[in-house]
C-alpha cells in the first residue's frame, strides 16, 4: 500500500510522491516513542561525574595520634569522610547512561513520529528549500516563500555547503541529513520540511 504525500516548490503544489503506508502510514504509539526520546536523551549524558573516596584521596597513611590518653576520639587516618580534609562518603563514579533499545523498536518508533508528523500536516515536502547562495537572508527568502514559521527541522538527503553556512546563525532552525536524524529532533519542531530525495531516503531506511 502506498500513500500519497503532496509535493510544494514555494508555495506552489507539483506532482505528488508515492510513499509506503508501512512508513508513513502508522498509528502513533506514545509509549514507544517516549521511550526513543529518553534513550536518546541518556545516551548523550556525559556521566563523568567522579569524587574521591578516602581511598582516593592521597595521604592519611599515618595515625594522627595514638589510640588511648590524649582526650580526643580515636582515629585512624585523617582522610575519612568525618574530617574536613578526607574523602566522601558514598562517592561518584563514572557511569553510562546509555539504554538499550533494538533496531525493529526503533523503527517502529521513528515510523509512528513521521506517520504522526503526516497526519498533523507538520511534514512538508518541499524542493524548493535547498538555498544557491550562502546568505542567510537567502535562506530566510525560502521559508517566507514556503509559508514556514515557528520551530522548524529541515531535512535533506545530503547538507550543502551553501545550506549550512546560510542556516547555521537562524535561531529555531536546524538542519539534518538523513543520516543524522534524530527522534528528538523530530518530536522538536513544529515543522519538518524534507526535500524529495530525503523522504525516499528515510522509506528505505525504515521499511
Amino acid at each position: 500500500m502506498t500513500l500519497q504525500v503532496p509535493v510544494f516548490e514555494g508555495q506552489s503544489s507539483v506532482a505528488p510522491i508515492e510513499v509506503a503506508e508501512q512508513v508513513f502510514g502508522q498509528e502513533f504509539n506514545e509509549t514507544l516513542v517516549h521511550q526513543l526520546v529518553v534513550r536518546y536523551r541518556a545516551g548523550g549524558r556525559a556521566g563523568s561525574k567522579a569524587q574521591k573516596n578516602r581511598a582516593a584521596v592521597s595521604g592519611g597513611g599515618k595515625k594522627p595520634w595514638r589510640q588511648k590518653g590524649t582526650g580526643q576520639a580515636r582515629a585512624g587516618t585523617t582522610r575519612s569522610p568525618l574530617w574536613r580534609t578526607g574523602g566522601v562518603t558514598f562517592a561518584a563514579v563514572p557511569r553510562d547512561f546509555a539504554q538499550k533499545l533494538n533496531k525493529k523498536m526503533y523503527k517502529v518508533g521513528v515510523r509512528s513520529i513521521f506517520s504522526e508528523l503526516l497526519r498533523q500536516d507538520r511534514l512538508v515536502v518541499n524542493d524548493a528549500i535547498q538555498p544557491t547562495t550562502k546568505k542567510t537572508k537567502d535562506f530566510l527568502g525560502l521559508l517566507n516563500n514556503a509559508g514556514i514559521t515557528g520551530k522548524v527541522l529541515v531535512l535533506v538527503d545530503a547538507i550543502t555547503e551553501e545550506l549550512a553556512l546560510a542556516s547555521r546563525n537562524v535561531p529555531n532552525v536546524s538542519v539534518l541529513d538523513v543520516a543524522m536524524l534524530d527522534p528528538v529532533s523530530l518530536v522538536w519542531a513544529d515543522k519538518v520540511v524534507a526535500s524529495s530525495a530525503a523522504i525516499k531516503l528515510i522509506e528505505e531506511r525504515l521499511s
